[in-house]
């Protein structure tokens, strides 16, 4: 790009750019102006909010901002979300520090923390496990919700545990976080309640090509999508107290399945909810008796 350039002359450039390239456009398939995601790009790359750009619409940038932008708009074209380019993404209105490496929060999520929440309702001190917690979201929308439960995470990556810890430290939420392949590390621990947005999706689904830009070790699963999910079905019963819930965010498609596997394991109650999109996202079940080995 051209040096010395004003604010909307780096944006008329940046649409051009963005305008030839796919990767950064969502996978709903939904098209997204170039302009407008131009203007997003830049509000992240100078950290200044929308008026900014309406009020110094001829403003030049300085060497130092245009290089920033240039290498954001770089990195936005080639699909990195814009999460990790801002270094911040609200989830529960809760504003959440994540990094690559760490999967971004979705809004689809929130249909879980609903669930999680009303089946807390009558238990305010409850235990809550949240299994592969990434940058803690559910987790803490939950200890956000629930001050008084006792709220723990995990995940298998190191550098997750570290942002969810940093994320409840700035918000001021109690949360314990560690290192957990799943429920390996919490051997003779027990939980009201164990909620998990694992890996769901299919390992050739088409749609994957447009989310290279974060973890696949947080998306993708064998089994069609469904092997973390078995896994967890299949070992949280040791993990519940008596009468405890499960809940799963599972793909758009897969909530009959999980239904199945659920009923397999022995869960009574068995029922899937709805997202804001219509489709079925979380499904549940409760433990009707005494925790495994009692």
């Amino acid at each position: 790009m051209p040096s010395q350039m004003t604010v909307n002359h780096w944006l008329a450039h940046a649409a051009a750019h963005l305008a030839q390239y796919q990767a950064w456009q969502p996978v709903s398939g939904e098209a997204v102006n170039a302009r407008r995601e131009a203007r997003a790009v830049l509000l992240a790359a100078l950290e200044q909010a929308p008026a900014w750009l309406m009020t110094w619409p001829d403003a030049p940038l300085n060497a130092e901002q245009q290089a920033r932008a240039d290498d954001f708009l770089a990195r936005r074209a080639q699909g990195e979300p814009m999460a990790y380019l801002r270094g911040e993404q609200e989830f529960w209105s809760l504003a959440l520090r994540v990094v690559p490496g760490v999967l971004v929060p979705r809004a689809d999520s929130e249909c879980l923390v609903e669930q999680a929440l009303l089946h807390l309702a009558a238990n305010t001190t409850a235990r809550v496990l949240d299994l592969g917690t990434g940058s803690g979201a559910i987790a803490l929308a939950i200890a956000h919700e629930r001050r008084e439960a006792r709220v723990f995470a995990c995940d298998r990556s190191a550098l997750a545990v570290t942002i969810a810890q940093g994320n409840a430290a700035r918000l001021g939420l109690a949360l314990s976080c560690c290192e957990s392949d799943w429920l390996s590390a919490f051997a003779g621990e027990r939980f009201e309640m164990i909620v998990s947005n694992p890996p769901y999706i299919a390992e050739d689904d088409p749609h994957l090509a447009s989310l290279h830009g974060e973890p696949l070790t947080a998306l993708t699963a064998t089994e069609q999508g469904l092997a973390d999910l078995r896994q967890i079905i299949t070992s949280a019963p040791a993990h519940l107290s008596a009468h405890g819930y499960l809940l799963l965010e599972h793909g758009y498609d897969q909530a009959a399945a999980v239904r199945d596997l659920l009923q397999q394991a022995g869960f009574v109650d068995v029922a899937s909810r709805r997202d804001f999109g219509g489709n079925e996202r979380v499904s549940l079940g409760r433990w009707p008796g005494a925790s495994h080995g009692d």
